[in-house]
């Protein structure tokens, strides 16, 4: 499940050169997805700032709340958001 994961990260990724808006949705879905492992979500809200900062606010925020994600990860979510 984690490689498919990756891969959606890579994709998004991809995506961000030629298309800021899509990769913006695909970043959003991972970060939010609870499905996706805690680091890849993290990585996803990390990426989304640099090309949708009010949108990487939500998905912080949602990563943050989830008590399902490690602690280390949730607080890395937190001072994100401050």
């Amino acid at each position: 499940m984690h490689e498919d994961n990756d891969g959606r990260l890579d994709a998004a990724e991809q995506l961000a050169e030629h298309n800021p808006h899509t990769a913006a949705e695909a970043f959003s879905a991972i970060a939010c997805d609870p499905e996706a492992g805690d680091e890849v979500r993290l990585s996803a809200a990390e990426q989304l700032a640099a090309v949708d900062p009010q949108a990487a606010v939500n998905a912080f925020s949602a990563i943050a709340r989830d008590e399902e994600v490690g602690d280390e990860v949730r607080l890395s979510a937190a001072e994100q958001l401050a």
